[in-house]
């Protein structure tokens, strides 16, 4: 029979930190051990034994050849109890094996389950965000709309407009008229003006001609009226 696993105090540890003598997989291999033998360490001495030293004395007796088929028959009833008893144990652990094997098998299934729905919600997220982007471009478009219809709707009727646009093209048109008439109207302005200034520069020079002519005849007078003056003086 195997040792049972003591707790081993370790130096400059706590006592809530102390180590087993036996690893993880040691204690396996002792609990597995002790169901298949059903031995344990706090009561009675172990079935498995009990059951080999009952088929131990039930073979000794029978093979004595004395006249003892009343001690085999007690015996054989004995071991026969004695297994049954061992049986019964052996038959609830085959039980809950099977249950946990089923159970296991279930919670496999149930985990399958759970991870495919959580893949399937996984895509139904990813769908709802694309949904959602659209719902989102959607909404902006309608947002836009409505403002665009608004501002239409603040704007006058088309006849208005039209009649506004009619309007503006006939001061256009008047404009144009008036700016033509300005026009031709500066040209001949500027012509007149041009032959002013030519007459007035006409009539400028000669007068300035004129009074340069008679500038030079009294001056003529004056000379010969002082040469007339000497040839007298000349004479006396």
């Amino acid at each position: 029979m195997l040792a049972k696993g003591r707790k081993v105090p370790v130096r400059g540890e706590t006592a809530a930190a102390a180590n087993y003598a036996f690893g993880p997989l040691e204690d396996d291999l002792i609990i597995k051990h002790r169901l298949l033998t059903r031995t344990t360490t706090t009561r009675g001495e172990p079935p498995l034994k009990k059951l080999q030293k009952k088929f131990s004395t039930f073979i000794i007796e029978a093979g004595k050849e004395e006249d003892n088929y009343s001690d085999c028959l007690r015996l054989s009833k004995a071991f026969l109890q004695e297994l049954n008893t061992f049986e019964i144990p052996l038959l609830k652990s085959k039980a809950v094996i099977d249950a946990n094997i089923k159970e296991k098998e279930n919670f496999n299934d149930l985990k399958k389950e759970i991870n495919k729905q959580i893949l399937q919600a996984q895509d139904d997220i990813e769908d709802l965000k694309k949904l959602l982007e659209e719902s989102k471009i959607e909404r902006q478009h309608k947002e836009e709309c409505e403002a665009i219809r608004k501002l239409i709707a603040m704007q006058p009727p088309r006849s208005e407009t039209q009649k506004v646009i009619t309007e503006l093209e006939k001061e256009i048109v008047a404009l144009e008229t008036e700016n033509t008439v300005g026009s031709r109207l500066l040209e001949l302005r500027k012509k007149q003006f041009v032959d002013e200034l030519q007459n007035t520069i006409d009539e400028d020079q000669k007068s300035l001609i004129e009074e340069t002519r008679m500038a030079i005849e009294e001056h003529k007078g004056m000379a010969e009226d002082a040469s007339g003056s000497s040839e007298a003086m000349a004479v006396d």
